[in-house]
């Protein structure tokens, strides 16, 4: 148990969990504050909001641990910080990760601050699948700022969450607790049922945008339809990227993003979304998912954000200012190998580090690196961070790759030819 620590606020949404972090840090003798967090108001939008079940459910596994239970409303902080930016970023035809921001920007900043200024606690703690360097129990923490905290992959490498967390700040980590991060998700189950909680362990596990939900509204619409209800379509044309010719239309740029296949095809051959042109309201695409437009070995971001400071790296005289760890810029895919920089910046003459971005390059070609995306850094199990992608390098067909591009072009121009 944290040296002086009397009281946990815990974020519940009705999950398991949440559930099984209550649990673990009850047995741990804690005073457990149970706090449900509505950021989404249902009655706003069309679609199937479960927002007062979910709450339901935390207050009825509050109640039977005998731990007491707030709600808390964070729905117009969720709108004004997180899904505004949503749809401008959609607007924009970029593709954002609003879980990253809803995280950062909601759970870790927001309910902090209520947490520790309304409620008073000595740490708050949630049920990602992370961990903290400082330990389960904060045992470690210090007031040094030259011993950060450290955000840790958890022990269950395929629910691993620091993804989803890479940007959180280091003030808020450093109070951060997470009770499920040294277990794996099937231990989490058993401990709910054996605590006589088997219909949360049985539970679906929850999808979709944070705290929005995977939409699905009347007559089985979908994401797209719910996107609809904020940005107006309009209408432009699909370019395939070997012959500039128009091969469809779309309703907006908002409803598609790069690596996205489409109902086009050429032959037999589905065409993928390569790239989208805001400024012709026009997405080019490529026949084939391995199609090399797709493909990129390097990448720039905006600034990044460190969890635990600017690794030395970078900075240090000492040396070359390149960094070598793994990154992944989608949650479930495997951890690439890259090398990084800041970018350089110039002005009049003078030539400097561009602390403002970074250039990422990569052991091998990536498909769909998509702009908008989150670009999130590890060097063994330390999250050190992460930065949105800005755009990618030239793609194996802008390179003309091992003559991918001549080739794929004479392929076309053969086919084509009269007999």
């Amino acid at each position: 148990m944290l040296k002086g620590a009397k009281r946990v606020v815990l974020g519940m949404s009705g999950g398991v969990d949440s559930t099984v972090s209550a649990i673990l840090l009850k047995q741990r003798r804690y005073e457990v504050i149970g706090v449900f967090m509505k950021n989404w108001d249902g009655i706003d939008e069309t679609g199937v909001c479960t927002a007062d079940k979910d709450c339901e459910e935390a207050e009825r596994v509050a109640n039977r641990l005998g731990i007491k239970f707030h709600v808390v409303n964070f729905v117009k902080e969720y709108w004004n910080e997180v899904f505004e930016d949503l749809i401008q970023d959609y607007s924009n035809g970029l593709t954002p990760n609003p879980d990253v921001l809803c995280n950062s920007r909601v759970k870790f900043t927001h309910f902090h601050d209520y947490a520790i200024n309304q409620i008073g606690c000595d740490a708050v703690a949630t049920g990602h699948y992370a961990r903290n360097s400082y330990g389960e129990d904060l045992s470690f923490r210090s007031d040094d700022r030259a011993n950060p905290a450290y955000l840790l992959k958890a022990v269950d490498r395929t629910k691993d969450q620091t993804f989803f967390l890479s940007q959180i700040s280091q003030a808020a980590l450093r109070n951060s607790m997470f009770p499920v991060g040294e277990l794996t998700k099937t231990v989490v189950k058993q401990i709910a049922s054996q605590a006589g909680f088997p219909e949360i362990a049985a539970k679906k596990e929850s999808m979709g945008i944070c705290f929005v939900g995977k939409k699905k509204s009347t007559g089985g619409r979908g994401f797209q339809e719910f996107i609809s209800e904020y940005i107006d379509d309009k209408d432009g044309n699909f370019v395939d990227i070997d012959t500039q010719e128009i091969i469809g239309s779309h309703k907006g740029l908002h409803h598609w993003t790069v690596g996205q296949r489409t109902r086009l095809k050429r032959d037999a051959d589905p065409y993928f979304v390569v790239s989208k042109d805001v400024a012709k309201n026009e997405i080019t695409v490529g026949s084939e998912m391995d199609h090399p437009a797709l493909f990129a070995d390097s990448f720039f971001t905006l600034e990044p954000h460190w969890i635990s400071g600017d690794p030395e790296e970078l900075t240090s005289r000492a040396s070359d200012k390149t960094l070598a760890c793994e990154f992944r810029f989608q949650n479930v895919a495997p951890l690439t190998k890259c090398v990084m920089s800041y970018n350089m910046a110039y002005t009049g003459n003078w030539e400097f580090m561009n602390r403002g971005s970074l250039i990422i390059s990569l052991s091998e070609p990536l498909r769909a690196i998509t702009p908008g995306q989150f670009s999130v850094f590890y060097k063994g199990d330390v999250c050190l961070g992460s930065a949105r992608i800005d755009r990618s390098g030239p793609s194996l067909y802008t390179l003309n790759t091992n003559n991918c591009r001549t080739t794929i072009r004479n392929r076309i121009k053969s086919q084509r030819s009269p007999i």
